[in-house]
């Protein structure tokens, strides 16, 4: 017991080390545009590169995991955050920066995919618990670093942001080396199916699955994305901060719900049609304005991470142990190029229309995107489904050789039996 609860620990620490750096990055953007003299466009870039990243480079974790195992990328995975991450302010260069900020966004990237195999490889039988337990981290690391990078790190660090980098990658390494200590490399058996890497991308439900995750990952990132130039447009700017807690604190909650109710919401399509429906309303209410655009986002904030969550759960519920990874890395690529689409859309209306609640309009219609993709959408596990046809085929055998016996005896029961041998 107590070395599982270890285990799903370093699985929480895992998740939280691959938001912590990402996320230390806005608050110390400031700083960094001054240094640097870097103009909007720079900026901008360097803000998405990460995000984009996680979309881009998703299928070179499925790579890793079927080359070396699941365990293994992670350690890589980590070991470049860490590096990458605390190397981003050497020389106070702009090129350092973006290099860095580069590979420290390919390792995030890559180590993502690991997650959901190592929580089918570790919790076989707790993979949800296990899978909301890590959701956990990550929201938790991206919440603590967003939050404590201008009033804790930065006073430690005498308000140098180089420095300030190097400080929240020292917890990336320290879990790197927790998974390298305290878990251990499982070989495979050399009877098991040898593992692809490339996903399926001609599976209509992985498509789905990924879509659905998409408009919820598009409605968090865009409302995050328009929230401050939205307040201040219509004269509310002091609940900015207020805002942005909001929608992201919002979130915790949900983690632990699919926690404490996971085997009543995991695999079932109402909790994706009730948060489908509540990001429209959420993303109507924006309308009020003022102090309910604090309380409206906060819905959209729960709604998005309830999606976030159940999504990333199912995985090592619907596919084969040696598959989990390509399902994995199908949905992250893309879940992650839809916050560019949609947010590139919503830039465009507000611009366009000069009203700037419209920009929200396309995150209004990604929650009526999510209840129709999840709509008859199969969340039947695969492995099962292969069980189930094998019973009925075994069963269909027993059904022809009991006749067979009954005309010609044992001579045609064992040549009925033999011919469909064969034929498996």
């Amino acid at each position: 017991m107590r070395a599982s609860l270890v285990t799903l620990f370093i699985l929480w620490l895992s998740a939280a080390s691959l938001r912590m750096t990402i996320l230390a990055l806005p608050p110390l953007l400031p700083a960094i545009h001054r240094d640097l003299r870097l103009d909007e466009t720079a900026v901008g870039i360097l803000s998405a590169l990460p995000v984009l990243l996680l979309a881009v480079a998703a299928v070179w974790g499925s790579l890793l995991v079927a080359r070396v195992g699941a365990r293994r990328a992670l350690l890589l995975g980590l070991t470049l955050v860490a590096a990458a991450g605390a190397l981003r302010g050497v020389g106070t260069s702009t090129a350092v920066l973006f290099l860095m900020t580069l590979l420290m966004g390919i390792g995030v990237a890559v180590s993502q995919p690991t997650l959901p195999s190592l929580t089918r490889e570790w919790f076989p039988r707790r993979s949800t618990l296990a899978t909301a337990v890590y959701s956990n981290g990550f929201l938790i690391g991206e919440i603590v670093a967003a939050a404590l990078t201008v009033p804790l790190v930065l006073p430690l660090v005498s308000g140098r942001w180089q420095l300030a980098f190097s400080l929240w990658s020292i917890p990336v390494g320290l879990t790197a080396g927790a998974v390298w200590v305290s878990t251990s490399h499982r070989v495979r058996d050399a009877e098991a199916p040898v593992m692809q890497w490339w996903p399926d991308w001609g599976n209509a439900r992985t498509w789905r699955l990924g879509l659905i995750l998409g408009c919820a990952s598009a409605a968090y990132f865009g409302s995050n994305a328009f929230l401050p130039d939205y307040l201040r447009a219509t004269h509310h700017g002091g609940l900015t901060a207020a805002a942005l807690t909001s929608v992201n604190l919002s979130q915790l909650p949900a983690s632990f719900v699919a926690a404490l109710f996971s085997s009543a919401m995991v695999a079932r399509r109402w909790p994706v049609m009730i948060a489908g429906a509540l990001t429209v309303v959420a993303a109507a209410g924006l309308l009020l304005g003022g102090v309910w655009v604090v309380v409206f986002v906060g819905v959209l904030g729960f709604s998005t991470a309830t999606v976030f969550v159940l999504t990333i759960a199912l995985p090592p519920l619907l596919v084969p142990e040696h598959d989990v990874h390509r399902l994995s890395a199908a949905i992250f690529t893309i879940t992650y190029a839809c916050p560019f689409v949609i947010a590139l859309i919503g830039g465009a209306i507000w611009d366009a229309t000069g009203v700037p609640y419209t920009a929200f309009l396309p995150i209004a219609a990604t929650g009526f995107l999510m209840f129709g993709l999840v709509l008859h959408l199969d969340l039947s596990s695969d492995v099962q489904r292969d069980h189930s046809n094998e019973v009925q085929h075994g069963q269909e055998i027993n059904r022809q050789a009991a006749a067979a016996d009954g005309t010609s005896g044992p001579v045609a029961h064992s040549l009925l039996f033999l011919a469909h041998e064969q034929g498996a």
